[in-house]
């Protein structure tokens, strides 16, 4: 399942850092910990998170927000999660998020496409594809996403992950098809106009600081629709729980996609 949070702005002006994916992660990590230590199988929940959407400008402290609603995109594999997430924001009068004073108003569900064994996606949040406790230095490094071996570290990952919120090994095994064709036309144009695609960002791991490379660049993705799915509900690369690798469906209207959601207070 897969919702918009809309928050009212109390402050216009406030800021967060340009990546920001850090403090959405502990802003909503007692509210995620709360369900999960309420549940049998917690190891089966995943979710993802987009960055913070609104109207901002550039400053020297980060990304100063002036529209009066900000909205967050918040998805899991488990409506159970999802729905007590939104519960517990919505008893709420205000919260805060780094500078940030908030007010929950409205969510919005977004039903799920029909997905098919080729999709085209942007990245609302930087891919990730190697942890540093895995390999530090790779992590760091820069991987052409043209490359197998980036595809390759995609498809173990999520192969892993899949396996482990419960599909079955004939299940995984149909899953063979998988490969990640970037746009070259887009790669094409940043690379004349000297801007970046892949850049390092902070990630924190039991509050220590690490540094991660992560991409935002739009793809043709090659998979079983079951796998695209995946991808798309629980994000894409690691660190999805601390919001890298949110999707969004490419040439599309999302605001097509948008259905009530019933919210419930306690």
């Amino acid at each position: 399942m897969r919702v918009r949070l809309i928050f009212g702005l109390v402050n216009k002006g406030s800021y967060v850092p340009f990546h920001h994916q850090y403090l959405i992660s502990e802003f909503l990590t007692p509210y995620i910990d709360k369900y999960l230590k309420s549940i049998k199988e917690p190891s089966r929940v995943f979710y993802n998170f987009s960055a913070l959407k609104g109207q901002t400008r550039v400053g020297k402290e980060g990304l100063h927000f002036y529209s009066s609603k900000v909205t967050l995109i918040f998805s899991s594999n488990d409506p159970g999660l999802v729905e007590s997430l939104v519960n517990q924001l919505f008893n709420e009068t205000e919260v805060n998020l780094g500078k940030l004073i908030l007010n929950p108003i409205n969510v919005d569900q977004e039903k799920l496409a029909d997905f098919t064994n080729e999709m085209k996606y942007i990245c609302l949040s930087p891919l990730a594809i190697i942890t540093p406790q895995d390999n530090p230095v790779d992590a760091k490094r820069f991987i052409n996403p043209s490359f197998d071996v980036f595809s390759d570290a995609l498809y173990e990952n999520t192969l892993n992950r899949m396996e482990r919120a419960g599909s079955t090994p004939d299940e995984i095994a149909q899953y063979f098809q998988f490969q990640l064709v970037p746009d070259k036309d887009y790669l094409t144009k940043i690379k004349g106009e000297e801007k970046k695609f892949a850049r390092i960002f902070p990630v924190f791991i039991d509050d220590e600081k690490y540094e991660v490379r992560g991409y935002t660049f739009p793809f043709t993705f090659y998979a079983h629709p079951k796998v695209q799915e995946f991808v798309f509900t629980c994000g894409f690369g690691v660190f999805g729980e601390k919001g890298f690798g949110m999707l969004d469906i490419a040439n599309t209207d999302p605001n097509l996609r948008i259905i009530p959601y019933p919210i419930k207070k306690d």
